[in-house]
């Protein structure tokens, strides 16, 4: 077992640990919880602590880690030309990126060397002292969000502790925007709407997510720009984050009967479509940044693939 330590920042001051924690590391909270429950973790040099204490800043958090992301980390190459992305905008604090699709996040299960982070590495090979100094985990150094691997477009990533420490606190505190468009299946009635439901690991299949009553409570917010009846009935959407959940949007949509287009996990797959990859892109992106206070935004236009998909519709 590997052991990680995190200092908890002040933007995280009254938070229960498995939620505090999810945030520090980007796992998912039962797993999380899992690891506490087993023993691995300690609060100020206390073992097994409850899932539910409220953490102060300053306290020192150790997490043992799983064997799995040891060998995950081997993997995970000093530089790889071959990871291709965009750098929006760079700072010594934060760092903007247009994800293609088909490149994912952060290494985890299943995944290949290839990754967002393995790009980043060897562009700002900086970013893997944050994780020394108590900042994220050393599988996702920087990343204090993330996107699908079939999902495009704009994601943020923390290059100093300060960055880390304020991004983090914004995403907790729900103030930075984060606006999606995407196709959906079916039409859509209402112009705009809101879809306001707790999403956790679904039941019948524990590797995907599904609206639950107990899960975390979720928020996203619509609103409709164009309705199509060819070659089959759709509708592009323009979507807000209120909360950031795992697969959020994909999980609302296909809970009201209206999936991404694309989505093979969540019943969006529809060859008559043509479309063969999720019609999702993250379009918008808004934060203050840490070390200015300065509010910033950034737009990114869909890739090619998802344009030359809307052309087939009318």
């Amino acid at each position: 077992m590997t052991t990680e330590s995190f200092v908890v920042p002040g933007a995280l001051s009254g938070e229960r640990l498995d939620r505090a924690l999810a945030l520090l590391t980007g796992r998912p909270r039962s797993e999380i919880g899992r690891v506490i429950a087993a023993g691995g973790v300690t609060v100020a040099g206390a073992q097994t602590p409850q899932q539910s204490r409220h953490l102060k800043a300053g306290d020192l958090i150790t997490v043992e880690m799983e064997a799995l992301e040891v060998e995950v980390r081997a993997v995970i190459p000093a530089s790889s030309g071959e990871v291709a992305f965009e750098v929006v905008y760079a700072d010594d604090d934060v760092i903007v990126v247009d994800k293609p699709v088909g490149l994912v996040t952060h290494p985890g299960a299943g995944s290949h060397a290839t990754t967002l982070v393995a790009g980043l590495l060897s562009v700002y090979p900086e970013l893997a002292g944050l994780p020394e100094q108590g900042f994220g985990s050393s599988l996702r150094p920087g990343i204090v969000h993330r996107l699908d691997k079939e999902t495009s477009g704009l994601l943020v990533v923390a290059r100093s502790p300060r960055a880390f420490v304020s991004l983090t606190g914004q995403l907790a505190a729900r103030t930075a925007k984060r606006t999606y468009l995407a196709l959906a299946l079916g039409s859509l009635q209402a112009a705009s709407g809101l879809i306001d439901a707790p999403i956790g690991r679904s039941p019948r299949d524990p590797t995907k997510m599904a609206v639950v009553r107990d899960g975390r409570q979720a928020r996203t917010s619509y609103a409709v720009l164009r309705r199509y009846s060819k070659p089959l009935v759709a509708t592009e959407l323009e979507l807000r984050l209120e909360t950031g959940r795992t697969h959020q949007i994909r999980v609302h949509l296909a809970a009201i009967d209206h999936p991404v287009l694309g989505d093979t996990r969540y019943g969006g797959a529809r060859r008559s479509s043509g479309v063969d990859r999720l019609m999702l892109h993250a379009s918008r992106l808004g934060f203050i940044h840490p070390g200015s206070g300065e509010p910033l935004e950034f737009q990114a236009t869909p890739p090619d693939d998802y344009g030359n998909a809307l052309e087939r519709f009318s």
